[in-house]
């Protein structure tokens, strides 16, 4: 069973950080997407239909591009697949069920 949770972030919004606890797949759906994988030295600006795939642990900070953007994470099975960090800009515009202490 594959879990997919689905995202919308505004311009104005800080940068989410991530700790991605399995492996996932990040596709933009909607807008652009910066996105960047600590230990990575490259930034990346994904558009719509452009997928990015997440390893187990990588921790990640992703925001949107000047339109906006919606998003999707899907993990190959049920269970917790984000853990957001301890940093409150990054928590404040998360779900509550997002948010793990």
């Amino acid at each position: 069973m594959r879990e997919i949770r689905t995202f919308e972030l505004e311009y104005s919004e800080p940068a989410a950080a991530w700790q991605i606890d399995r492996p996932a797949v990040l596709t933009v759906t909607d807008g652009e997407i910066w996105l960047t994988v600590e230990g990575d030295s490259e930034d990346y600006w994904l558009k719509a239909g452009e997928p990015f795939v997440l390893p187990q642990g990588a921790r990640t900070w992703v925001s949107a591009g000047r339109g906006g953007a919606k998003f999707s994470l899907a993990f190959a099975s049920a269970g917790r697949g984000v853990m957001a960090t301890s940093a409150p800009a990054s928590r404040s515009w998360m779900p509550r069920w997002l948010n793990v202490a």
